[in-house]
């Protein structure tokens, strides 16, 4: 295994990383900006306010979105499986 298979190799884990977890982040910063916004304005200042609409907004959007990420995983790890001939030289 080469220094540039290891780059390519690190490359692909964290695009695939990203791509799969940006979604829920994305999700969950909105979320928080939106329920910040409404506290600013409100003066309410609760702190169990912000974590229950962010689970329930993270979950849904996992929920929704479950199945790409599935299709993304699987062609990353089948991806990988493939390639392991050449990873063994």
């Amino acid at each position: 295994m080469t220094v540039d298979m290891v780059k390519e190799l690190s490359s692909e884990v964290f695009k695939t990383i990203l791509l799969v977890s940006g979604p829920a982040l994305i999700v969950s910063m909105v979320v928080g900006l939106v329920i910040s916004l409404f506290q600013a304005v409100t003066q309410i200042h609760e702190f169990t306010l912000t974590f229950v609409p962010k689970i329930i907004a993270v979950f849904l959007c996992l929920f929704i979105v479950f199945p790409w990420i599935a299709t993304v995983l699987i062609s990353f790890t089948t991806t990988i499986i493939e390639k392991i001939p050449l990873y063994v030289k």
